[in-house]
């Protein structure tokens, strides 16, 4: 392969990335709600076909023993029923979504807050440990009590990032032409 095929396919990935990330951000800092509901239904599809797949396995499966096909059909029928109520409230999925993932992140900066707390050395870092740990303790109970607000702010957090980061890659693609 040949050097410049390899930068136009490298250069080529790096704009169709950055083009994507930079509708995305757009899309999520211009339709937050609407944007969040094409996740939830996208998860929610996904979990049909998931389920659908089970079922499939479940009924198909020559070889499998009867606990293990009663377990993925009762598994595929319960993420089809999932996602068939996801798909019928969009709006609902995506709080409902929200609230999971921002209870989630919530817990996760807890238990980080925590864990950091058991690497208290004599070092020189030992306020900064315990500092980044209180920090982390206490936006964990924060978005706990508010985990809709806390994905909120994560969503358009996410939104930016995907904005600049989606610019900066088609820079990087249209740089890397250029330096051909």
């Amino acid at each position: 392969m040949q050097q410049s095929t390899i930068v136009t396919g490298v250069r080529t990935a790096l704009g169709i990335a950055g083009v994507l990330a930079l509708i995305i951000g757009i899309m999520i800092l211009v339709w937050p709600e609407k944007t969040a509901m094409v996740v939830a239904g996208i998860i929610a599809i996904y979990a049909i076909v998931a389920g659908a797949v089970n079922v499939l396995m479940a009924t198909l499966s020559k070889t499998a023993g009867g606990w293990w096909r009663i377990g993925h059909l009762v598994l595929g029928a319960l993420f089809i029923l999932v996602g068939i109520v996801a798909l019928s409230n969009l709006s609902l999925a995506a709080q409902t979504l929200a609230t999971f993932l921002g209870a989630l992140v919530g817990i996760m900066w807890i238990i980080e807050g925590v864990v950091a707390l058991t690497a208290i050395g004599g070092g020189r870092s030992r306020w900064w440990t315990i500092a980044y740990a209180a920090l982390s303790i206490v936006a964990g109970v924060l978005i706990l009590f508010a985990p809709v607000w806390g994905a909120l702010v994560l969503w358009w957090v996410m939104g930016i990032s995907l904005v600049v980061l989606g610019v900066l890659q088609i820079v990087r693609a249209w740089r890397l032409r250029s330096a051909r």
